[in-house]
């Protein structure tokens, strides 16, 4: 039975809106609870309904045509509903944030506030998605006819390693872009930031050896997108160790990771994998060790990105670091997956892609490391999430990309 949550301030039996027990509403000494009731987004209608006249057409008799029109040629669902201006943010809430799996009606907030950003930072509208349900084909299933009604599909906050057998599934059964942005947002603004850190370095990615460390969604995802990137080496470290062809331990997954990283055939420790190395990217939650950082090469690359503890404490990092990244906003150079997914459905959206490729999503970081331009600095290797610059030109970028490889439909 879960505990009851009581405000120390009460002391009455009954509170006024009749709570048996006499606690107060949390908001009325939280602001958090305060911003939260009532939930933080809205249905809102973008066509009058104000005499007869407006009822007639926007419902019916004037709806029939506009069904008929479509269901002759379905292609004029695009132009017609909101079809491609709308995502899905879907989850099973089994890897919530940084607590875990905590179930779909506890994700709901975080669902809700993933949909916000997508229309506060890229105009994109999103409907939170929580499903009571964990197994793999059943959630694909669910998507799959849920999907009608969407343009994109964002999955969210879906445990590894089931999260890239269901984004998998789903990219081979819709004609719509699915993107799980724990593992494609982050890797995204990873890039961004690296690409400006070795910039300001006056070094190429492949001249940089790296290593990361977590396994899990964006660990493999942020692997990836550095090989594709041209990253000189990445070897990535789970709790075991450094992901080794040698190991006898690993899933699916991960060993398709050690065919593509560590070309070095590191083996042991994500310790031993520091030694001289010139990036760490942390992903994990765990915590490095002091000594571990100093070992790394002059001049290295931090981004502990544990939210809300860093792998690395910044004040240690900058001890050794010529640059130093976080996944707080707090600190300078966040890496904050909204500079990413907004931009990367508008433009996807825009022009009706059929999917979200390798060259679109690097085109999308290419783009939000361009808006820092010539202000780079130590301290400022990514722009701020509410930089008005970012958006439009991940935004265009996605879009060209798109046309480019030929996944764009108009």
């Amino acid at each position: 039975m879960a505990a009851e949550i009581v405000n120390p301030r009460s002391e009455s039996t009954t509170d006024h809106t009749g709570n048996e027990g006499g606690a107060e509403p949390l908001d009325s000494f939280d602001p958090a609870f305060a911003l939260h009731r009532g939930g933080k987004m809205a249905v809102q209608a973008t066509v009058p309904v104000r005499d007869k006249d407006d009822l007639s057409l926007a419902y019916t008799p004037g709806v029939a045509k506009v069904c008929s029109a479509i269901a002759e040629q379905p292609e004029l669902v695009h132009d017609y509903t909101w079809k491609s201006s709308v995502v899905a943010v879907v989850t099973d809430g089994t890897a919530v944030l940084g607590l875990g799996d905590i179930g779909p009606e506890a994700s709901l907030p975080v669902m809700e506030g993933k949909a916000i950003l997508f229309k506060q930072f890229g105009g994109v509208d999103a409907v939170p998605i929580a499903l009571n349900c964990t197994d793999v084909d059943e959630i694909v299933e669910t998507v799959v006819r849920l999907a009608p009604s969407f343009g994109g599909v964002n999955l969210e906050d879906i445990s590894a390693p089931r999260c890239f057998e269901i984004e998998r599934k789903l990219q081979e059964r819709l004609d719509i872009p699915v993107f799980h942005d724990d593992q494609h947002g982050t890797a995204v603004v990873t890039l961004a930031a690296l690409r400006n850190a070795a910039r300001l370095s006056k070094r190429a990615l492949g001249e940089l050896r790296a290593v990361i460390s977590g396994a899990g969604a964006a660990g493999v995802a942020i692997a990836k997108m550095l090989v594709e990137a041209g990253i000189g080496d990445v070897a990535v470290a789970d709790r075991k160790g450094v992901v080794s062809a040698d190991r006898d331990d690993l899933t699916p997954v991960k060993r398709e990771l050690a065919g593509f990283t560590n070309k070095a055939g590191i083996s042991g420790s994500l310790e031993v994998a520091l030694a001289g190395a010139d990036v760490f990217i942390g992903v994990s939650g765990g915590t490095v060790a002091e000594d571990a950082v100093a070992s790394m090469a002059e001049g290295a690359f931090v981004f502990a990105m544990a939210n809300p503890n860093p792998e690395v404490h910044p004040e240690i990092a900058h001890k050794y670091a010529a640059v130093v990244a976080t996944g707080r906003s707090d600190f300078p150079n966040q890496i904050n997956n909204v500079l990413a997914f907004p931009g990367i459905f508008a433009g996807a959206l825009q022009v009706r892609a059929s999917r979200i490729t390798e060259g679109m999503k690097l085109a999308a970081a290419e783009a939000l490391a361009g808006v820092v331009g010539d202000d780079l600095a130590a301290d400022y290797v990514i722009p701020s999430p509410f930089d008005e610059r970012v958006a439009p030109a991940v935004t265009a970028a996605v879009a060209a990309a798109a046309r480019a490889e030929g996944v764009a439909r108009r």
